[in-house]
């Protein structure tokens, strides 16, 4: 079975392999807090970051590391042996497994919530078995098998769900084999002439960038779960990415896909500029692997930047910062990187960080009552030429807005440590800490208000007698129309009730997101955690379509039926 690294966030045991940890560089005349690669986290907090949470959270640091894996309990497989005889004779004894180790392995996503109960040594969601593929016909021929025998399939890549959208649970308490892509990582074709790739579901970003640079192509698609998520798992769940702003959204990216039901394998979006009818590729994207199993991805890439640039702003407030993004959308001259953090999401990001940058910030800000400075970065790519005309024009507009330059080292600072958040995350669970995600998106109109009422309603629902949360906000990318948002919320963990605790701020936030007219969800999909809201965002007569075509392409519900349609 091909070796494929372990993800180091899964919240069994400390993190281990690529890791970075959150320090200033000595020297740097940036400000902004860097990240030194390939050092392995320690098991307590920095005494200033654990100095500034205390202060600003009412925060009891402790340690709560999860239990050991020998301590997990894991419940016994439901699969029946028959059942399982069925799959090997399909897929062969070695790719067919239902060890302690692979099924605790695929438990389950990323989120707080996922975290919570796996590190509470809870794997109740764990597979009955994993099953690894190596083409289209075997995951045809599984499927098919599966729903003769009631079996349930949950499509596996990189694990990195944000939302529970690997769940591993059904109503009917039906066996659960997970189905990993990993055979089914290989670059299949490379048409340089037509700007197309055709790949396998399984493949990483950073496996195909490095195929791609020795064509002097790049798909250009980068999800803060870069280093592990997969291509199939980003069309499942139409990820958003970092330079979305840009031309890096995935369903952007986007040229075909073959998607593999009980019923029978669709081929869609094969031919560009067709008028045939409706787009059913859009059907797949954002599918969440309740129709099928995508098989083989069909992406538009271009040339590899020759020039790339990524450097930072000042604004002196919020709102000041919103107005200058939104003349550059105005004006089409937004950059492929689009990030604006708000006061308390700038406090965090120089809590640790030195030089002339740091400083001109930190005197910019003020108290939370009175606003503070807010960090934008923002980055282009391609010709040089161009990307220098773009840069210029919209310095133009920054500055115009108030804006003061800062130079390129905090765009540098944050390209090195754009996907630490998970590592980060991990040490603060362990001391203690409430760390969780949302995300949402409105119009220019909207944007305020729903800034507004996320932030609130977090508030709300996580102050207690002396404690309070901590809401980092930032603008993750914009476009002509409006912009989305992604909020990090840290709070004094619950340790009673730790599950209940988000529960019930997440539900009050989305609430009123979606009273402020925002959008449920811009970059993490549907899941198990937002699907309660999809009949409210999407309409009944829309969730009819959707359970109609599935109840075509999958008549006994075996595709994820955890995740994206209310029951």
């Amino acid at each position: 079975m091909p070796e494929r690294p372990e993800l180091t966030v899964q919240g069994w045991g400390p993190p281990t392999g690529r890791v970075a940890t959150v320090a200033a560089r000595e020297g740097t005349d940036d400000g902004v807090l860097e990240l030194a690669p390939d050092v392995h986290l320690g098991r307590t907090l920095p005494a200033g970051a654990r100095r500034h949470l205390s202060r600003e959270l009412g925060w009891t640091p402790r340690s709560t590391p999860p239990v050991p894996l020998a301590e997990v309990q894991l419940p016994p497989s439901r699969l029946d042996p028959a059942a399982r005889v069925h799959l090997v004779a399909l897929l062969g004894a070695e790719h067919v497994a239902d060890d302690r180790t692979t099924r605790l392995a695929h438990a389950g996503g990323r989120s707080y919530l996922d975290l919570v109960r796996r590190r509470a040594g809870d794997a109740s969601d764990a597979p009955d078995a994993v099953v690894f593929p190596a083409d289209t016909a075997q995951v045809a021929a599984l499927l098919r098998s599966c729903s003769q025998l009631g079996v349930v399939v949950v499509p596996y890549g990189g694990g990195t769900s944000g939302v529970g959208g690997l769940p591993g649970t059904d109503v009917d308490d039906r066996a659960v084999v997970a189905v990993d892509l990993r055979r089914m990582a290989d670059v299949h074709a490379v048409d340089v002439p037509s700007s197309l790739v055709t790949v396998g579901p399984g493949l990483r970003g950073p496996d195909l960038e490095t195929a791609l640079a020795a064509q002097g192509l790049t798909l250009g698609h980068t999800p803060r779960s870069w280093e592990f998520a997969t291509l199939g798992g980003c069309a499942a769940t139409r990820s958003a990415g970092q330079s979305a702003t840009g031309p890096g959204r995935f369903t952007d990216l986007v040229a075909g896909l073959t998607l593999a039901t009980p019923t029978g394998v669709l081929t869609l979006g094969t031919t560009p500029g067709t008028t045939a009818g409706p787009d059913l590729l859009g059907l797949a994207l954002g599918s969440e692997g309740t129709l099928g199993v995508i098989t083989e991805l069909r992406l538009r890439v271009r040339p590899a930047p020759r020039r790339t640039v990524h450097e930072g702003w000042s604004f002196r407030t919020w709102a000041a910062g919103l107005a200058a993004l939104q003349r550059l959308a105005r004006h089409d001259l937004l950059p492929d990187v689009v990030r604006l953090g708000d006061p308390d999401d700038t406090r965090a990001t120089l809590l640790q960080g030195r030089g002339p940058g740091a400083r001109l910030l930190r005197a910019r800000s003020r108290t939370r009552r009175q606003g503070g400075g807010c960090l934008l970065v923002v980055g282009w790519a391609g010709l040089p030429t161009i990307v220098q005309a773009r840069r210029s024009a919209a310095a133009s507009v920054l500055r115009d807005g108030g804006a003061t330059r800062l130079g390129r080292r905090p765009g540098q600072a944050w390209l090195r440590s754009r996907t630490a958040a998970p590592y980060l995350r991990d040490r603060l669970m362990d001391a203690g800490l409430l760390v969780a995600e949302l995300d949402t998106a409105a119009t220019w109109t909207q944007l305020p208000a729903v800034y507004d009422a996320a932030r609130r309603s977090l508030v709300g629902s996580l102050s207690t007698s002396g404690r309070r949360p901590l809401v980092l906000t930032s603008v993750s990318s914009a476009w002509a129309t409006g912009a989305a948002l992604a909020l990090t919320v840290l709070a004094d963990r619950d340790d009673d009730l730790p599950l209940q605790q988000w529960l019930t701020a997440k539900r009050a936030a989305t609430d009123a997101v979606l009273a402020a007219g925002g959008t449920l969800t811009h970059h993490s999909g549907i899941g198990a955690d937002h699907r309660p809201w999809l009949t409210g965002v999407a309409g009944a007569p829309g969730v009819d379509v959707l359970r109609a075509v599935k109840a075509q392409l999958d008549p006994a519900r075996i595709c994820n039926p955890g995740v994206l349609l209310p029951d």
